[in-house]
């Protein structure tokens, strides 16, 4: 019982990691989508989220038979918990970057002449370290790469914030150019709430490896 578990397991791991890298390519392909400002590779980002959805639902169906089957107990019932909830923060990534597609379309639509220019290369350049690394920690089991993550997401909070004053200025500044504004905006938000995800995962990984819950600590 306890081989047939372990297999069980390893094949968990393999389809959550899988995903993961799913994951990460649809982010690179939204980073190219902002960067480019592209309505094609802003719709194909759109038009591919129920891929995401299918495989997380999947994986969290058979986390459950597991769990059903061969009620699994101390570090295995640990992996088992914290696969379901990684696995719901990328379907919750992919989400985002479906979201900042959006947002890169009415961005288009609604310019008209705006020509404000928001910066958002370290923003998401940042974000995919953070997916990255917090998989990473993950195939690793490497507590000091989780950490990392952690500690980014602080940075990504303060991009934030100045991208907010910036748009606030700038509808000031130009009110005829607030839709605009607003949906630029916006992908900072669906940006940060990304590095939550990544975190979120990096949190997991940890109590996985340790025993311990960190969140809601100071780094």
């Amino acid at each position: 019982m306890s081989k047939h578990l372990d297999r069980e397991l390893d094949k968990i791991k393999k389809r959550v990691l899988a995903l993961g890298a799913k994951v990460e390519e649809r982010l690179q392909q939204t980073v190219k989508a902002v960067e480019t400002q592209s309505l094609y590779d802003a719709e194909r980002i759109i038009r591919t989220d129920y891929e995401i959805d299918q495989e997380e639902v999947e994986i969290e169906e058979e986390c459950l038979k597991i769990l059903a089957l061969h009620q699994p107990v101390a570090i295995d019932l640990r992996f088992l918990i914290i696969t379901v909830k990684i696995n719901n923060d990328l379907e919750r990534i992919a989400d985002e970057t479906s979201n900042i597609a959006r947002r890169v379309k009415r961005a288009i639509q609604k310019k008209n002449g705006c020509n404000m220019v928001y910066d958002y290369s370290e923003m998401l350049e940042k974000c995919q370290s953070m997916l990255k690394n917090s998989l990473d920690s993950l195939i690793r089991m490497d507590v000091d790469t989780a950490f990392k993550v952690l500690i980014t997401d602080d940075e990504i909070d303060q991009i934030d914030r100045i991208m907010y004053q910036k748009m606030v200025d700038d509808i000031k500044i130009k009110p005829e150019c607030n839709e605009y504004l607003i949906n630029i905006y916006w992908m900072s938000r669906h940006l940060e709430r990304i590095a939550d995800h990544a975190t979120n995962i990096a949190e997991e990984v940890i109590y996985l490896i340790e025993g311990e819950i960190v969140r809601h600590r100071s780094y």
